[in-house]
């Protein structure tokens, strides 16, 4: 029988690469009353609310927000910008990319995925020249969108979407560029007007330090333009009354009011400390992680240093270690919760999540939780990848804002 009432003694650690773990102070803002959401004290907090969250996206553009995880966010990226029969352009970089192609598919598009060769696909990047080539051979211009992950949450790579976007233009084609940062938002560098994406996709479990249940579709007039000629179906999902009711700060439907007061809360925080400088630190926290699995003597699943994430390090087990008996034994004796590999990386590794609610002795019990796991499973580690953490974080102080 499933024991349900599972509470030992301290904090878990909950080191997920997201749903991450949520402030105390969003956790507070998300218990205020609930309000009328037809009232005037809601139509200020949602202009509010959609005034600074596109300086997350850092866009001047408009951003729709759903009550629904990421994969609605995905679904309606697809259904207001396309139509049955559309050609996509895909890049496969884990597990991801390829749920995203299945819906793709399954939404009656017809998807075309590049990538690399195997499982070492999933251990790089989105290849821009692949894409360029490709879209240099559409000279029918039939393919109508190019969809890419910024942050592969399966692996641990985060790719160059600008150089994606120079890839698009540089074959003089018209796609429209979808741009999943669901892991990416809030904790790498991501600019929706800069980088000239059409759509952007997000949700609020990551970066954001929200519970899962809100998404984002930041959007160009590109794509809204592309909206009013697309035939797939929608009516939840689609646009154009959502961004018609938003001019007031109302929706069409009843928004999930508890989890906007947090997320007007989270933003307040992201702002406050200045985007750069929350790069800055998970940019840290990667790096501390990666000398940690390099002292240890282990590989990081990212196998290239230019796209290594800032949001999570995968790492990859001895030969004859299962990573999930690994990552059950740290569970059961530490109560350290780590990513599973999922796909062509199941059992090859797990993955640990340093982003959002997070610091330098979160990391460092993290790591603590992870060494002993890996002796305690047979692992032969070349060095202590926490005292190799400690080093490098005293070295390397995170420079506070003047």
């Amino acid at each position: 029988m499933l024991k349900l009432d599972f509470h030992p003694s301290g904090r878990h650690f909950l080191q997920i690469p997201g749903p991450s773990p949520v402030p105390d102070r969003i956790l507070r803002a998300m218990s205020l009353p609930t309000i009328d959401h037809r009232g005037p004290e809601f139509g200020a907090l949602g202009l509010e609310v959609l005034r600074k969250v596109r300086e997350v996206f850092k866009t001047q553009q408009s951003v729709v927000i759903y009550p629904a995880s990421g994969t609605g966010a995905w679904e309606a990226a697809l259904v207001n910008t396309l139509s049955p029969g559309d050609r996509v352009l895909m890049f496969e970089t884990g597990h991801f990319a390829t749920l995203w192609e299945k819906m793709a598919r399954r939404l009656g598009l017809e998807p075309e995925f590049l990538g690399l060769p195997g499982y070492e696909g999933w251990r790089n990047g989105v290849q821009a020249d692949m894409i360029e080539r490709r879209l240099k051979e559409d000279s029918g211009h039939t393919i109508k969108a190019v969809c890419v992950v910024h942050n592969e949450t399966s692996t641990g790579v985060t790719s160059d979407i600008a150089a994606v976007r120079r890839a698009i233009d540089a074959a003089r084609h018209p796609a429209l560029l979808l741009v999943d940062t669901i892991s990416g938002l809030a904790c790498a560098d991501y600019q929706h007007d800069g980088w000239g994406v059409d759509v952007t996709i997000s949700g609020s479990q990551k970066g954001l330090m929200l519970p899962p249940g809100i998404s984002f579709n930041a959007v160009s007039d590109k794509a809204v333009e592309a909206s009013r000629r697309a035939q797939l179906p929608k009516s939840f999902w689609a646009w154009d009354e959502i961004l018609e009711m938003n001019k007031s700060g109302y929706w069409p439907y009843t928004p999930n009011t508890n989890l906007l007061y947090g997320l007007n809360e989270a933003l307040d925080m992201l702002l406050d400390e200045g985007l750069e400088q929350v790069f800055a630190r998970h940019q840290r926290w990667a790096a501390g992680v990666r000398t940690a699995v390099e002292c240890w003597g282990l590989e990081v699943q990212c196998q290239d240093p230019s796209v290594y994430s800032p949001v999570l390090t995968g790492v990859v087990m001895p030969e004859g270690i299962d990573a999930d008996a690994v990552r059950s034994l740290i569970y059961k004796r530490f109560d350290l919760s780590l990513g599973t590999g999922l796909g062509k990386a199941k059992g090859k590794m797990f993955r640990i999540g340093h982003l959002g609610d997070c610091n330098d002795l979160t990391l460092i019990a993290t790591l603590g939780g992870c060494e002993a796991g890996l002796k305690l499973s047979g692992a032969k580690l070349q060095g202590s990848g926490v005292l190799a953490a400690l080093d490098y974080f005293a070295a390397h102080p995170l420079a506070t804002a003047s």
